[in-house]
C-alpha cells in the first residue's frame, strides 16, 4: 500500500488502549490494512502522537461511562455510514503483589479496567457488531492462563476476562459475531515498566513483617518482569497477530475474505506470541 494508492477505507474498527505500547501499534497495524480506526487514548498529547492516516484518536477512558457512551455515538453516526468491522478491547494496567498485601482499593481499580471496562465496551458496541457480522477481539494475556505469584489480581482479572469471551461467544456466535482472545507473552511495553514500578511501590508500603514473608519473592519477580523489556518481542510484532484476528473486506469484489482463512470450526485454533499463544473462542 503506496502512498500512490491510498486505501479505501470502508470499515471502522475501534481499539482502546491505543495511546502506547500494543494499542498504538495495532491501530497502526490496521490503518496500514486499510481500516479507518478509531483509537482510544487517554490524553491530548497522546491523540496528537497517534493522529494519522486512517486513525482518528478520541479521548477514552473505558471505566467511564460518558466516554464510552461517546465512542459508541461515534460509530453509530458515521459520516460515512462505514460499517463497525471490530472491537478490539486492548486497555489494561499491571498491578502485582501478593494477595495478603494488596489494598482492596487496588484490586477493584484493575478490575475495573481489566474485565469491567471491556464488559462496558462491548456492551455499547456489540448491537452495531451485529449488524455487521463484526469481531470482538479482547487482549488477555499468558496471565489468563496461569497466575504466578504475586500476578493473582491480574491473573483473575485475565481468567475473568476470558471466561465472560467464553461466554459471550456462545451467545453470538449464531448471530454472526465472532469473538477472539489473544494472549499476549513477554511484550516490551510502557505498561511492562509501569507494571514494575507499580510493584516497587506497593512493596514499599509493605508492613515489617510482610516484607519478611514477600521481599525476596517480590523482588524476584520484578527482576523477571525486567528481563521481559529486554527479551520481550516488539510491540509492533504482537500488533501483527492482532491485526491478524480483524477481517479484512476484498474491495475491489465487495466481498469478504479473511486475513487467516476460517476452519470447518469457524476461525484458527490460535495465534503465538512471544511464548504464547492466542487463542480464538
Amino acid at each position: 500500500m503506496t502512498p500512490s494508492n491510498p486505501p479505501d477505507r470502508r470499515e471502522l474498527v475501534v481499539v482502546s488502549g491505543a495511546s502506547t505500547g500494543m494499542g498504538a501499534a495495532t491501530a497502526k497495524e490496521l490503518a496500514r490494512n486499510g481500516f479507518h480506526v478509531l483509537a482510544g487514548v487517554r490524553r491530548v498529547v497522546d491523540a496528537d502522537a497517534l493522529r494519522a492516516e486512517g486513525i482518528e484518536p478520541h479521548i477514552l477512558d473505558i471505566t467511564v461511562d460518558s466516554d464510552v457512551a461517546a465512542i459508541a455515538d461515534r460509530v453509530a453516526r458515521d459520516p460515512l455510514g462505514r460499517p463497525l468491522r471490530a472491537l478490539v478491547n486492548n486497555a489494561g494496567i499491571s498491578i502485582n503483589a501478593p494477595v495478603e498485601t494488596l489494598p482492596i482499593a487496588e484490586w477493584r481499580r484493575l478490575f475495573e479496567v481489566n474485565l469491567f471496562g471491556h464488559v462496558a465496551m462491548t456492551q455499547a458496541l456489540l448491537p452495531t457488531l451485529l449488524r455487521s457480522a463484526g469481531t470482538v477481539v479482547n487482549i488477555s494475556s499468558v496471565g489468563g492462563r496461569v497466575a504466578l505469584p504475586t500476578y493473582g489480581a491480574y491473573a483473575g482479572s485475565k481468567f475473568a476476562l476470558e471466561a465472560v469471551s467464553d461466554s459471550l461467544r456462545r451467545e453470538v456466535s449464531g448471530l454472526g459475531v465472532k469473538v477472539v482472545v489473544v494472549e499476549p507473552g513477554a511484550v516490551k511495553t510502557e505498561m511492562l515498566e509501569r507494571g514494575v514500578a507499580n510493584a516497587d511501590r506497593l512493596k514499599a508500603g509493605m508492613a515489617t513483617a510482610q516484607l519478611e514473608r514477600y521481599g525476596n519473592l517480590v523482588a524476584a519477580i520484578s527482576e523477571q518482569a525486567r528481563s521481559f523489556g529486554k527479551d520481550g518481542v516488539s510491540a509492533e510484532s504482537a500488533a501483527k497477530v492482532i491485526a491478524r484476528a480483524v477481517p479484512r473486506l476484498v474491495r475491489a469484489l465487495g466481498t469478504r475474505s479473511d486475513v487467516t482463512r476460517p476452519s470447518s470450526y469457524g476461525w484458527p485454533a490460535c495465534y503465538p506470541i512471544a511464548s504464547s499463544t492466542a487463542w480464538c473462542v
